[in-house]
């Protein structure tokens, strides 16, 4: 990713007249933007045509937006927002656990997701020689089965939302995570997020892990927000 550009977008959604709509709308932002309906048109066209960012409905015909999520974030730092009228708790905990980096439900306001691609397309274009660094060294680490797995083989449980906060630090080691960013990944986009909840999920993790003496790497960095340490 190359910094000083903008993000190069592509949107999956089978609603034409949305889709103009968001076309519209993104490229007066200054995005370059394409759209399908379809994963299976998705797939067709991303090889020629890539992308930085992809917005996914999660209602598609055929292949749904689960299965894209999945598979894109196996491939690569995509940045993955979801855009669909499901807004059951289960389906939001599903999509993020998948990978997407914003769960937005429809009728989506077109301001809150600029505010939503500004942020992501910010973390994205952050320095990649300092991620991919850090990124090989986290591979010692792991989350499975509910579980945050150390080097050395130590395993410590944890609940729904503290899984999800450690997805989000892990996906960037060695780097700040603002609160407002971790916010939004645990509990949806808001205007103005209550961060003080991340500071809660993180206390009760952090208690936990000093009461198995489980060597949790997390620092707090005043007024910057929270970093997952590798060596």
């Amino acid at each position: 990713m190359k910094a000083g550009r903008q993000a190069r977008i592509a949107i999956i959604e089978d609603n034409v007249g949305l889709q103009e709509e968001l076309i519209f709308f993104l490229e007066s932002k200054g995005f370059s933007v394409w759209a399908v309906p379809s994963a299976e048109a998705f797939w067709k066209r991303l090889h020629a045509a890539p992308v930085d960012i992809v917005l996914v409905d999660i209602g598609l015909p055929g292949e749904d937006g689960f299965s894209v999520l999945e598979y894109l974030r196996g491939l690569g730092a995509y940045g993955l927002v979801v855009m669909s009228a499901r807004g059951a708790q289960a389906d939001r905990a599903r999509g993020l656990a998948l990978g997407a980096d914003a769960y937005l439900v429809k009728p989506v306001n077109f301001a809150d997701l600029a505010v939503v691609l500004a942020r992501l397309w910010q973390r994205l274009t952050q320095d990649s020689d300092h991620g991919a660094a850090g990124n090989s060294d986290a591979l010692a680490w792991a989350l499975r089965d509910a579980c945050l797995v150390a080097p050395q083989g130590q395993n410590l449980r944890l609940t729904e939302q503290e899984t999800r906060l450690l997805e989000t630090l892990m996906r960037y080691p060695n780097e700040v995570c603002d609160k407002a960013y971790l916010h939004e990944h645990l509990f949806g986009f808001h205007e103005e997020p209550d961060t003080h909840r991340i500071d809660v999920v993180l206390s009760r993790l952090r208690n936990k892990a000093r009461k198995a003496q489980f060597p949790l790497p997390i620092r707090v960095v005043f007024g910057k927000g929270i970093v997952f340490l590798v060596d």
